[in-house]
């Protein structure tokens, strides 16, 4: 039994009916009547929830998984099978990574009605997420008294990297005509050399690509049409290290990696592209040779849900063996990675030059939106000048990175973290309509 704060309420303005009374005699027959008539009222509501069990039905709906870093729906499914109206209060025992103490749900419920009750969890660890039971608590229309039902709905979900993300992101880069903002179409400098039919010459053709025989046999201009080659081998290598740790709007820096490498996989599949697979640090992580097949996103999906982040420096020259001993043919690589100092990146530059020699390599790593945030303020005091001085500072040496890695002829993408997926399927479809893979 519980009691809500409308018995509280009412037992409050009966105690001061009894307190005005002492001044105001005329006042403390009311004030008895008011106590009886509460005291009866009480009475009566236990016994219309506690007569018999109330007969109500509740369960918990969920996907088969959840995304990470996306609103993931939850339903409540309660129907009420009795006779009787009731105000109900729902607490769900959410999963202890959502840290929710507050949770409830507040609804009426009419006599033989189902009703939906739906919510919105966004996760951003992967990993099991254990949900517990539901309790229902129950108030009839006096609201004197309520009673706890609890419904054992113990259920558990795997969050996986975000799919969400990957199905939106597949639409927008496999229409034929990108107009919104986001996935765009890049214009083709030159053709591959994949060939794929002749066809009637229509204005606005390459007249380089005019098939002189076949036009001489048809009596018409013919030319010659061509499409993107297919099973280049692109692999995704994400660097699980301690500077991939740091957090931005609740997502670490590995995290939005991972989201980005599975939507670019399945985009580099439904081009007809080998997607391939390489984690490291201080230790080679998940190896994924490049394949094609049906199950390969599954591959590469199971792969990165089981992948953590590691609090040492990475190992650029292991990972230059582990690229060499499991890549043989020239391949594009992207990597998503980071560096926060000048410094940093030199030591690992003589490694990238060598993987660029060897294979198309594009680095990925991120702007610090905190410290651009920073030179936005408003300069007050001195130390307020010194600061924004060194966040301009910093910001500067990123681009510098971006420009020292293209001296070197190796590709660079400095992006926001919330822009990662964006960006990093841009450079692929700007790359493969260059025909550089």
């Amino acid at each position: 039994m519980y009691l809500p704060s409308r018995f509280f309420w009412s037992l409050g303005a009966v105690a001061a009916l009894f307190a005005a009374s002492y001044p105001f005699g005329w006042l403390f027959p009311l004030a008895q009547t008011a106590l009886v008539g509460l005291a009866g009222l009480v009475l009566t509501d236990g016994l219309l929830l506690y007569a018999r069990k109330p007969a109500i039905q509740c369960r918990r709906e969920l996907n088969p998984v959840f995304s990470l870093s996306d609103p993931n729906p939850v339903y409540i499914h309660i129907v009420n099978q009795s006779n009787q109206f009731f105000h109900l209060s729902i607490a769900d025992e959410h999963p202890v990574q959502f840290q929710k103490r507050d949770a409830e749900i507040v609804c009426a419920l009419p006599p033989q009605e189902p009703y939906r009750l739906e919510s919105k969890l966004v996760p951003l660890t992967r990993g099991v997420y254990a949900f517990g039971n539901i309790n229902v608590f129950v108030r009839t229309r006096l609201g004197l008294i309520e009673r706890r039902l609890v419904f054992e709905q113990a259920q558990q979900v795997d969050v996986y990297p975000s799919i969400i993300q990957m199905k939106r992101y597949e639409l927008r880069a496999m229409r034929q005509i990108a107009h919104d903002t986001g996935i765009k179409k890049m214009r083709r400098i030159g053709h591959s050399y994949e060939f794929d039919q002749i066809k009637n010459y229509v204005q606005g053709d390459d007249y380089r690509s005019i098939n002189w025989k076949a036009s001489s046999r048809r009596a018409a201009l013919m030319v010659n049409q061509y499409e993107d080659e297919r099973s280049q081998q692109v692999y995704c290598v994400v660097d699980k290290s301690r500077v991939m740790r740091m957090p931005f709007e609740g997502l670490s820096l590995m995290d939005y990696a991972i989201n980005t490498t599975l939507a670019i996989s399945n985009i580099i599949l439904k081009k007809q592209d080998k997607a391939g697979l390489l984690t490291f640090s201080d230790v080679i992580g998940a190896t994924l040779k490049a394949e094609r097949d049906s199950s390969q996103l599954n591959r590469i999906m199971e792969s990165l849900y089981r992948e953590k982040e590691r609090p040492v420096e990475s190992n650029y020259e292991l990972l230059y063996e582990g690229v060499r001993r499991l890549i043989g043919a020239r391949s594009l690589l992207l990597l998503f990675t980071n560096f926060e100092s000048m410094y940093a990146l030199e030591r690992a530059l003589p490694t990238l030059r060598r993987l660029g020699r060897a294979h198309l390599l594009v680095v990925v790593f991120f702007e610090n939106t905190e410290i651009r945030k920073l030179t936005q303020e408003d300069v007050v005091t001195t130390a307020d000048m010194y600061r924004q001085t060194v966040a301009r500072q910093f910001l500067q040496d990123k681009k510098e990175m971006v420009t020292k890695l293209r001296q070197y002829g190796i590709q660079a993408v400095l992006t926001k973290p919330q822009d990662l997926t964006l960006n990093t399927i841009n450079k692929y479809l700007e790359l493969k309509s260059r025909g550089l893979i």
